[in-house]
Protein backbone atom coordinates (compact mmCIF):
# COMPACT_ATOMS: atom_id res chain seq x y z
CA UNK A 1 0.00 0.00 0.00
CA UNK A 2 1.28 3.43 -0.94
CA UNK A 3 1.44 6.16 1.67
CA UNK A 4 -0.47 8.62 -0.52
CA UNK A 5 -2.82 8.14 -3.46
CA UNK A 6 -4.54 10.83 -5.53
CA UNK A 7 -6.90 9.97 -8.37
CA UNK A 8 -8.38 12.60 -10.69
CA UNK A 9 -8.15 15.14 -7.86
CA UNK A 10 -9.79 18.47 -8.63
CA UNK A 11 -10.32 21.62 -6.59
CA UNK A 12 -12.18 24.70 -7.81
CA UNK A 13 -12.40 27.92 -5.80
CA UNK A 14 -15.46 30.09 -6.38
CA UNK A 15 -15.64 33.74 -5.38
CA UNK A 16 -18.14 36.56 -5.88
CA UNK A 17 -17.43 40.16 -6.75
CA UNK A 18 -19.14 43.12 -5.09
CA UNK A 19 -21.56 43.13 -8.03
CA UNK A 20 -22.50 39.53 -7.32
CA UNK A 21 -20.68 38.05 -10.29
CA UNK A 22 -19.33 34.55 -9.74
CA UNK A 23 -15.77 33.61 -10.69
CA UNK A 24 -14.22 30.15 -10.59
CA UNK A 25 -10.51 29.35 -10.32
CA UNK A 26 -9.25 25.83 -10.96
CA UNK A 27 -6.46 25.13 -8.45
CA UNK A 28 -6.10 21.39 -9.16
CA UNK A 29 -7.21 19.70 -12.34
CA UNK A 30 -7.31 15.88 -12.62
CA UNK A 31 -4.21 15.31 -10.48
CA UNK A 32 -2.99 11.71 -10.19
CA UNK A 33 -0.19 10.90 -7.71
CA UNK A 34 1.18 7.88 -5.86
CA UNK A 35 3.77 8.22 -3.08
CA UNK A 36 5.49 5.12 -1.73
CA UNK A 37 6.02 4.63 1.99
CA UNK A 38 9.31 6.00 3.30
CA UNK A 39 9.84 8.28 0.30
CA UNK A 40 10.77 11.93 0.29
CA UNK A 41 8.44 13.21 -2.42
CA UNK A 42 8.65 16.74 -3.77
CA UNK A 43 5.97 18.83 -5.46
CA UNK A 44 7.34 21.68 -7.57
CA UNK A 45 5.58 24.37 -9.51
CA UNK A 46 5.20 28.13 -9.92
CA UNK A 47 3.11 30.26 -7.58
CA UNK A 48 -0.55 29.37 -8.00
CA UNK A 49 0.22 25.96 -9.50
CA UNK A 50 -1.78 24.10 -6.83
CA UNK A 51 1.00 22.80 -4.56
CA UNK A 52 -0.40 24.11 -1.28
CA UNK A 53 -3.96 23.17 -2.29
CA UNK A 54 -2.80 19.58 -2.80
CA UNK A 55 -1.16 19.45 0.62
CA UNK A 56 -4.19 20.97 2.33
CA UNK A 57 -6.49 18.39 0.75
CA UNK A 58 -4.22 15.53 1.78
CA UNK A 59 -3.99 16.95 5.30
CA UNK A 60 -7.84 17.12 5.48
CA UNK A 61 -7.92 20.92 5.65
CA UNK A 62 -9.73 21.23 2.31
CA UNK A 63 -12.34 19.07 0.62
CA UNK A 64 -11.72 18.31 -3.06
CA UNK A 65 -14.33 19.40 -5.57
CA UNK A 66 -14.10 15.97 -7.17
CA UNK A 67 -11.79 12.98 -7.35
CA UNK A 68 -10.36 10.90 -4.51
CA UNK A 69 -7.34 11.00 -2.23
CA UNK A 70 -6.17 8.68 0.51
CA UNK A 71 -3.38 8.68 3.08
CA UNK A 72 -2.21 5.32 4.41
CA UNK A 73 -5.32 3.76 2.90
CA UNK A 74 -7.77 6.16 4.59
CA UNK A 75 -9.97 8.44 2.48
CA UNK A 76 -9.18 12.08 3.29
CA UNK A 77 -12.88 13.03 3.24
CA UNK A 78 -14.75 9.99 4.55
CA UNK A 79 -12.09 8.96 7.09
CA UNK A 80 -10.49 12.30 7.91
CA UNK A 81 -10.14 11.54 11.63
CA UNK A 82 -8.11 8.42 10.88
CA UNK A 83 -5.88 10.44 8.53
CA UNK A 84 -5.27 13.17 11.13
CA UNK A 85 -4.11 10.62 13.70
CA UNK A 86 -1.30 9.54 11.40
CA UNK A 87 0.01 12.74 9.82
CA UNK A 88 2.02 15.82 10.74
CA UNK A 89 1.70 19.16 8.96
CA UNK A 90 4.25 21.98 8.87
CA UNK A 91 2.98 25.14 7.17
CA UNK A 92 5.51 27.47 8.77
CA UNK A 93 5.26 31.23 9.04
CA UNK A 94 4.29 33.18 12.11
CA UNK A 95 0.94 31.51 12.73
CA UNK A 96 0.30 28.38 14.72
CA UNK A 97 2.64 29.17 17.64
CA UNK A 98 2.01 31.04 20.88
CA UNK A 99 4.52 33.86 21.26
CA UNK A 100 4.03 34.34 25.01
CA UNK A 101 5.02 30.73 25.71
CA UNK A 102 8.41 29.06 25.50
CA UNK A 103 9.05 26.47 22.83
CA UNK A 104 8.75 23.67 25.39
CA UNK A 105 5.45 25.06 26.71
CA UNK A 106 4.10 25.35 23.17
CA UNK A 107 4.78 21.66 22.66
CA UNK A 108 3.27 20.81 26.06
CA UNK A 109 0.10 22.64 25.04
CA UNK A 110 -0.18 20.81 21.71
CA UNK A 111 0.53 17.49 23.42
CA UNK A 112 -2.33 18.16 25.84
CA UNK A 113 -4.64 19.02 22.93
CA UNK A 114 -3.79 15.63 21.45
CA UNK A 115 -4.42 13.94 24.81
CA UNK A 116 -0.88 12.60 25.13
CA UNK A 117 0.07 10.90 28.36
CA UNK A 118 2.10 13.39 30.44
CA UNK A 119 5.09 11.11 30.84
CA UNK A 120 5.13 10.22 27.15
CA UNK A 121 4.72 13.88 26.23
CA UNK A 122 7.64 14.92 28.46
CA UNK A 123 9.96 12.37 26.85
CA UNK A 124 8.78 13.12 23.32
CA UNK A 125 9.17 16.89 23.74
CA UNK A 126 12.72 16.49 25.03
CA UNK A 127 13.57 14.27 22.05
CA UNK A 128 12.14 16.76 19.58
CA UNK A 129 13.82 19.81 21.10
CA UNK A 130 17.10 17.92 20.84
CA UNK A 131 16.34 16.94 17.23
CA UNK A 132 15.56 20.49 16.09
CA UNK A 133 18.34 22.10 18.11
CA UNK A 134 16.27 24.16 20.54
CA UNK A 135 17.49 22.73 23.86
CA UNK A 136 19.52 25.89 24.64
CA UNK A 137 16.39 28.07 24.90
CA UNK A 138 14.33 26.38 27.65
CA UNK A 139 12.76 29.61 28.93
CA UNK A 140 13.00 31.89 25.90
CA UNK A 141 9.58 33.04 24.69
CA UNK A 142 8.71 32.17 21.11
CA UNK A 143 8.09 35.85 20.33
CA UNK A 144 11.85 36.31 20.80
CA UNK A 145 12.73 33.47 18.42
CA UNK A 146 14.33 34.12 15.05
CA UNK A 147 12.41 32.99 11.98
CA UNK A 148 14.65 29.95 11.68
CA UNK A 149 14.00 28.96 15.30
CA UNK A 150 10.25 29.31 14.77
CA UNK A 151 10.45 27.11 11.72
CA UNK A 152 12.33 24.47 13.70
CA UNK A 153 9.65 24.64 16.40
CA UNK A 154 6.99 24.22 13.70
CA UNK A 155 8.82 21.08 12.63
CA UNK A 156 8.88 19.79 16.20
CA UNK A 157 5.15 20.43 16.47
CA UNK A 158 4.56 18.53 13.21
CA UNK A 159 6.53 15.57 14.58
CA UNK A 160 4.96 15.61 18.05
CA UNK A 161 2.62 12.67 17.46
CA UNK A 162 5.32 10.65 15.66
CA UNK A 163 3.46 10.80 12.32
CA UNK A 164 3.78 8.17 9.63
CA UNK A 165 3.39 10.88 6.97
CA UNK A 166 4.77 14.41 7.28
CA UNK A 167 3.67 17.28 5.03
CA UNK A 168 6.13 20.17 4.67
CA UNK A 169 4.87 23.19 2.76
CA UNK A 170 7.90 25.24 1.64
CA UNK A 171 9.77 24.46 4.87
CA UNK A 172 12.83 26.64 4.16
CA UNK A 173 11.26 29.67 2.48
CA UNK A 174 12.53 32.93 3.94
CA UNK A 175 15.19 31.25 6.09
CA UNK A 176 18.83 32.30 6.11
CA UNK A 177 21.29 29.76 4.63
CA UNK A 178 22.19 28.31 8.04
CA UNK A 179 18.55 27.80 9.05
CA UNK A 180 17.65 26.31 5.67
CA UNK A 181 20.62 23.94 5.87
CA UNK A 182 19.55 22.75 9.31
CA UNK A 183 16.00 21.98 8.12
CA UNK A 184 17.32 20.15 5.03
CA UNK A 185 19.56 17.96 7.17
CA UNK A 186 16.58 16.74 9.19
CA UNK A 187 14.52 15.50 6.24
CA UNK A 188 16.71 12.49 5.28
CA UNK A 189 16.95 11.54 8.96
CA UNK A 190 13.17 11.40 9.19
CA UNK A 191 12.89 9.32 6.02
CA UNK A 192 15.50 6.85 7.26
CA UNK A 193 13.37 6.44 10.38
CA UNK A 194 10.41 5.38 8.22
CA UNK A 195 8.51 8.65 7.93
CA UNK A 196 7.07 9.45 4.51
CA UNK A 197 7.77 13.11 3.71
CA UNK A 198 5.88 15.12 1.12
CA UNK A 199 7.27 18.61 0.63
CA UNK A 200 6.65 21.57 -1.64
CA UNK A 201 9.48 23.91 -2.53
CA UNK A 202 10.59 26.57 -4.99
CA UNK A 203 14.26 25.66 -4.53
CA UNK A 204 15.50 23.31 -7.23
CA UNK A 205 18.71 22.45 -5.35
CA UNK A 206 16.61 21.45 -2.34
CA UNK A 207 14.38 19.19 -4.41
CA UNK A 208 17.31 17.63 -6.27
CA UNK A 209 19.18 16.93 -3.03
CA UNK A 210 16.35 15.69 -0.83
CA UNK A 211 13.70 14.06 -3.00
CA UNK A 212 13.45 10.46 -4.15
CA UNK A 213 10.70 11.44 -6.60
CA UNK A 214 9.33 14.72 -7.91
CA UNK A 215 6.06 15.89 -9.42
CA UNK A 216 6.01 19.16 -11.34
CA UNK A 217 2.58 20.81 -11.36
CA UNK A 218 1.60 23.67 -13.65
CA UNK A 219 -1.83 25.34 -13.65
CA UNK A 220 -3.19 22.55 -11.48
CA UNK A 221 -2.13 19.74 -13.82
CA UNK A 222 0.70 17.24 -13.62
CA UNK A 223 3.44 18.32 -16.06
CA UNK A 224 6.17 15.79 -15.19
CA UNK A 225 6.76 12.95 -12.74
CA UNK A 226 9.86 10.92 -11.90
CA UNK A 227 13.12 10.84 -9.99
CA UNK A 228 15.27 13.99 -10.21
CA UNK A 229 17.52 12.16 -12.70
CA UNK A 230 14.53 11.13 -14.83
CA UNK A 231 13.13 14.65 -14.80
CA UNK A 232 16.48 16.05 -15.91
CA UNK A 233 17.15 13.43 -18.55
CA UNK A 234 13.79 12.40 -19.94
CA UNK A 235 11.20 15.06 -19.35
CA UNK A 236 13.27 18.05 -20.40
CA UNK A 237 13.10 19.05 -24.05
CA UNK A 238 16.60 20.54 -24.08
CA UNK A 239 20.26 19.72 -23.96
CA UNK A 240 22.90 22.07 -22.62
CA UNK A 241 26.05 22.85 -24.58
CA UNK A 242 28.84 24.52 -22.60
CA UNK A 243 31.52 26.27 -24.64
CA UNK A 244 34.69 27.84 -23.23
CA UNK A 245 36.96 30.00 -25.41
CA UNK A 246 40.50 31.07 -24.61
CA UNK A 247 39.80 34.68 -25.53
CA UNK A 248 36.44 36.47 -26.06
CA UNK A 249 35.01 36.37 -29.59
CA UNK A 250 32.95 39.54 -30.10
CA UNK A 251 29.54 38.89 -31.60
CA UNK A 252 29.76 35.09 -31.38
CA UNK A 253 27.04 34.85 -28.77
CA UNK A 254 24.59 36.79 -30.96
CA UNK A 255 25.42 34.58 -33.94
CA UNK A 256 24.78 31.40 -31.94
CA UNK A 257 21.56 32.78 -30.50
CA UNK A 258 20.36 33.60 -34.03
CA UNK A 259 20.59 29.94 -35.11
CA UNK A 260 17.20 28.40 -35.80
CA UNK A 261 17.22 25.65 -33.14
CA UNK A 262 18.89 27.62 -30.33
CA UNK A 263 16.51 28.67 -27.58
CA UNK A 264 18.81 30.96 -25.61
CA UNK A 265 22.44 31.61 -24.72
CA UNK A 266 23.89 32.84 -21.45
CA UNK A 267 27.41 34.24 -21.28
CA UNK A 268 30.09 34.83 -18.68
CA UNK A 269 33.84 35.12 -18.22
CA UNK A 270 36.35 33.40 -15.96
CA UNK A 271 40.08 34.17 -15.93
CA UNK A 272 39.67 36.15 -19.17
CA UNK A 273 38.07 33.12 -20.88
CA UNK A 274 34.65 33.42 -22.50
CA UNK A 275 32.03 30.91 -21.37
CA UNK A 276 28.68 30.34 -23.09
CA UNK A 277 25.82 28.05 -22.09
CA UNK A 278 23.59 27.20 -25.04
CA UNK A 279 20.06 25.83 -24.61
CA UNK A 280 18.77 23.82 -27.55
CA UNK A 281 17.10 20.58 -28.67
CA UNK A 282 18.79 17.23 -27.93
CA UNK A 283 20.09 16.92 -31.52
CA UNK A 284 21.73 20.37 -31.60
CA UNK A 285 25.35 20.12 -32.81
CA UNK A 286 27.45 23.29 -32.92
CA UNK A 287 30.75 21.67 -33.90
CA UNK A 288 30.70 22.61 -37.58
CA UNK A 289 29.45 26.11 -36.84
CA UNK A 290 32.24 26.72 -34.33
CA UNK A 291 34.90 25.35 -36.70
CA UNK A 292 33.88 27.98 -39.24
CA UNK A 293 33.66 30.83 -36.74
CA UNK A 294 36.42 30.19 -34.17
CA UNK A 295 40.17 30.01 -34.96
CA UNK A 296 42.01 26.76 -34.24
CA UNK A 297 43.14 26.40 -30.63
CA UNK A 298 40.65 28.90 -29.23
CA UNK A 299 38.13 26.33 -27.98
CA UNK A 300 39.20 25.24 -24.50
CA UNK A 301 36.22 22.93 -23.93
CA UNK A 302 33.01 21.84 -25.63
CA UNK A 303 30.67 19.88 -23.38
CA UNK A 304 27.14 18.61 -24.00
CA UNK A 305 25.25 17.64 -20.85
CA UNK A 306 21.78 17.05 -19.49
CA UNK A 307 20.16 20.09 -17.92
CA UNK A 308 20.19 20.78 -14.20
CA UNK A 309 16.85 20.31 -12.45
CA UNK A 310 16.25 24.07 -12.65
CA UNK A 311 17.00 24.10 -16.38
CA UNK A 312 14.73 21.08 -16.94
CA UNK A 313 11.99 22.72 -14.83
CA UNK A 314 12.11 25.87 -16.95
CA UNK A 315 12.02 23.79 -20.14
CA UNK A 316 8.99 21.79 -18.96
CA UNK A 317 7.00 24.86 -17.93
CA UNK A 318 7.83 26.75 -21.11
Amino acid sequence: MNAIECENLRRVYTSRSLLGQSRSTVALDALDLSVSRGQVFGILGPNGAGKTTAIRILATLLIPTSGQASVLGFDVVQQSNEVRKRIGLVLGGERGLYGRLSGRDNLRYFAALNQMNRGDARRRISELLELVGLTDQPKTLVEEYSRGMKQRLHLARGLLMDPEVLFLDEPTIGLDPVGAHEIRQMVPTLARGGTTVLLTTHYMFEADTLCDSIAIINKGRLAALGTPAEIKGRFSRIKITQITLKTPAPGLRDEIEALEDVQRVTEGTEDAMQQMVVHGPPDLDLNEFLQDKVPDGEIVSYLVRDPTLEEAYMSILN
